[in-house]
């Protein structure tokens, strides 16, 4: 059992801390991770602390968001590294629920959220969704927070999880934090650290893409025509694309060319064996 006071793997201690919290009327906001922190993850930690009174921030690499031939048993864990940066980041409490406190034995039920998860990342990954969806709900419920924070980096999730929290009428408010970035322009991320050498200097070209492709879009171009040289871009350093999208930034329904509406632009690429993704706001 971990004695450090501002760490439980136990929900009992989670649930009396909480209720403590109660008590003193604190505003509660949750950062769920799957550890291997980076700034990224950090400032979210810095948002939620300007959000409330209480910040928790849970730590578990969920099984049920890697498909049958990805890298779960290969994603980066740093637990001493992510403890002593949030203690640094003065975090009221870590989460780091054990497997089976999360999916005890015979666990049999699924959160699916329709609509605004298929297409884009479901395209290749067909049941990272209702993982997401799933643990979040789990995360939720043992942590009661009144805000939580989840990084715009991964939109669509955000965009699954403020559907989940609308659908279910669930007290809570889904707060985006903005990306952060690299100075060379690519969107932090755990993943990043299995970038090779070489890889790690071409990767920056996606979030140029996203840029030139973003101006085009503004200029007028339809979709199909302002992405068109960056894919090619993208292929002749060495990406495989999984999807190269505009999107409506409110429901995330596909656009051919930008109206008066917020859009967003999102691709995802892999570049070796590294899946990257990236996004940014366009509007007119």
């Amino acid at each position: 059992m971990n004695e450090d006071p501002n760490t439980t793997n136990r929900l009992s201690e989670l649930r009396k801390r909480i209720s403590s919290w109660r008590k003193e009327k604190q505003r509660i906001v949750l950062v769920p991770t799957m550890g291997a922190l980076h700034n990224g993850h950090l400032s979210l930690v810095d948002l939620a602390h300007g959000l409330g009174d209480k910040v928790i921030v849970s730590l578990f690499v969920n099984p049920k968001q890697f498909g049958a031939n990805e890298d779960l048993d290969l994603y980066p864990r740093d637990i001493e590294g992510d403890l002593a940066a949030l203690a640094r980041h003065s975090v009221d409490l870590v989460y780091m629920p054990e497997l089976d406190q999360i999916y005890p034995p015979g666990f049999a039920t699924t959160i699916s959220v329709s609509g605004i998860s298929q297409g884009l990342c479901t395209d290749t990954r067909p049941d990272f969704f209702d993982g997401v969806a799933t643990i979040v709900t789990k995360l939720f419920l043992h942590c009661q927070p009144d805000l939580a924070v989840f990084g715009e980096k991964d939109y669509q999730q955000l965009m699954v999880v403020r559907r989940l929290v609308r659908d279910l009428d669930l007290p809570i408010e889904v707060v985006g934090g903005p990306i952060v970035r690299a100075d060379d322009g690519l969107a932090l991320s755990s993943r990043n650290a299995y970038l090779s050498k070489r890889e790690r200097a071409s990767a920056p070209l996606l979030h140029k893409i996203l840029a030139q492709t973003a101006q085009r879009l503004k200029e007028g171009l339809v979709m199909q025509k302002a992405c068109s040289p960056g894919v090619h871009k993208l292929a002749k350093a060495g990406f495989e694309l999984d999807y190269f999208e505009l999107r409506d930034a409110l429901n995330l329904t596909p656009l051919r060319q930008l109206d008066e509406m917020p859009a967003r632009l999102l691709i995802a690429a892999r570049l070796g064996d590294t899946r990257l993704i990236d996004n940014i706001a366009v509007m007119r």
